[in-house]
């Protein structure tokens, strides 16, 4: 089974290069790393020159235009048969892999989410409101979808390549995440969540989502499951 690995990428020159390295090491021998660089404007540029066609495709957003616009440059280019949303920032290990991957390759899901809120994985103690803000939205998905997912912000999703090539996507920044989880509801496809590790990082550290992109996803949340 070959992996594809979407890499969204925007001023990571400090951990993008360990990133890699942890991706390359994780399980699957087989897959491709599938990097978009949108548009950053610090030492990440230099740092993915020296990965480019060695260890990883490397594409890059000539303006800044957002992690979804990113990953639809992504997911078009992925040849793979799963494909895996894998941020940049070390929050999430690549190492667990094998545990997205699982219920897909048994045929039991076209779907993975991997959550924060499961299972007995390390988890950095990070902010309050966060934890609460995503609990809010995550409970308002789920009554639109009715889904009973515990964590549909999480960065971590694995889908069978001709699903997610087959839905269109309009998100450009964090909205994503409620727009994938609403169109995925409405084709009745076969969502799991496994419980994964979390060593979530401070705004000093480089963290990005922020308090305007959580009613931006709550617009999402209404948007894609009342008016499409």
């Amino acid at each position: 089974m070959k992996l594809s690995i979407v890499i969204p990428c925007y001023n990571e020159q400090h951990t993008i290069a360990a990133l890699v390295a942890a991706v390359v090491a994780a399980p699957y021998p087989d897959k491709e790393i599938i990097i978009v660089d949108d548009c950053s404007r610090d030492g990440t540029h230099a740092e993915l020159a020296k990965l480019q066609d060695r260890v990883a495709r490397v594409i890059y957003h000539e303006v800044n235009q957002g992690k979804g616009a990113a990953l639809r440059t992504g997911f078009r280019h992925a040849t793979g048969d799963v494909v895996i949303i894998q941020d940049a920032d070390l929050e999430y290990d690549p190492s667990e892999y094998g545990q997205l991957v699982q219920p897909i390759a048994e045929g039991k899901a076209d779907v993975v989410y991997g959550s924060r809120f499961l299972g007995g994985g390390p988890h950095r103690v990070v902010f309050f409101w966060h934890r609460v803000g995503n609990g809010v939205l995550t409970l308002l998905s789920n009554m639109f979808t009715n889904l009973n997912l515990t964590d549909m912000e999480t960065c971590y999703k694995a889908f069978r390549r001709e699903v997610i090539q087959s839905i269109p996507l309009e998100e450009n920044r964090f909205g994503f995440e409620p727009e994938i989880t609403a169109k995925l509801a409405k084709r009745n496809l076969r969502i799991f969540e496994v419980g994964i590790s979390y060593h979530g990082r401070s705004y000093v550290e480089g963290k990005k989502i922020g308090w305007k992109d959580g009613f931006r996803a709550l617009y999402c949340i209404l948007k894609y499951n009342l008016f499409r």
